[in-house]
């Protein structure tokens, strides 16, 4: 079953206050208690349902970035996200309702960084995934970008993780392989795959599927994993000259 499909329903009865509490809440009549805007997940599933949730909401936040929302990037929201058509509607309430409240896209991020503490590798994946559904239309406005950087800040990212998950979105043949890998060019090659191991572990794709990055989703995470097994080879080859 998709995760898609349990968006609303799957979150009655867990304690889910702040902003997506009352978005829920909205939309379920106030079935969702307010009481905290954090909690802890008691299993995979609603961790899975958080990240779902999550990317639906910052999504339709994102289109709004430049002033207006191109059909490119609601084709985007359904077609890459791999939503489908008999889920579509459960989803779109959730999208237009986020989408058409005052509230900004900074009360969310403030709160998916409190679920997801201590796991920066998910919330790295979360600014994967918005750089994914940004660049739908062909290319990241600057609003866009802004908005996302400002999101990573919020979670805590580094200046120097956030450009690695920047670079990392371009072809192989056009990437920065130190900025990927968070290194400099002077780092010696054994400091370099060090960093190279450590990152391939932190964004391996069954360890996020274990930590609540949902299957429908992970594609992007081996699109990411690809860009650092390219890094690591050219930085190889250029170490050798």
């Amino acid at each position: 079953m998709s995760i898609w499909g349990s968006l609303i329903g799957g979150m009655i009865g867990f304690s889910l206050g702040g902003p997506f509490g009352m978005l829920l809440g909205s939309l379920l009549g106030g079935k969702i208690s307010r009481a905290r805007a954090s909690a802890r997940f008691s299993n995979p599933a609603q961790s899975q349902q958080m990240f779902a949730l999550s990317l639906i909401v910052l999504s339709a936040k994102l289109s709004k970035a430049d002033g207006q929302v191109s059909k490119e990037e609601l084709i985007a929201v359904k077609d890459k996200l791999k939503i489908p058509d008999n889920e579509l509607d459960q989803v779109g309430k959730i999208f237009n309702q986020a989408k058409k409240e005052s509230a900004g896209y900074e009360p969310y991020a403030q709160q998916i960084a409190q679920f997801y503490s201590g796991n920066i590798n998910v919330l790295e994946e979360v600014i994967n995934i918005l750089f994914y559904i940004a660049e739908s239309d062909g290319e990241v406005s600057s609003s866009e970008l802004k908005m996302i950087e400002n999101i990573s800040k919020i979670f805590g990212l580094s200046e120097t993780q956030y450009q690695s998950i920047k670079e990392s979105r371009k072809g192989s043949d056009k990437l920065n392989p130190y900025i990927v890998l968070e290194s400099k060019p002077d780092d010696d090659l054994q400091t370099i795959r060090k960093r190279y191991l450590d990152l391939s572990k932190q964004h391996h794709p069954d360890l996020l599927l274990s930590k609540g990055v949902p299957k429908e989703v992970i594609e992007e995470s081996k699109n990411k994993m690809r860009a650092i097994n390219s890094a690591w080879d050219q930085i190889q080859k250029l170490k050798k000259n």
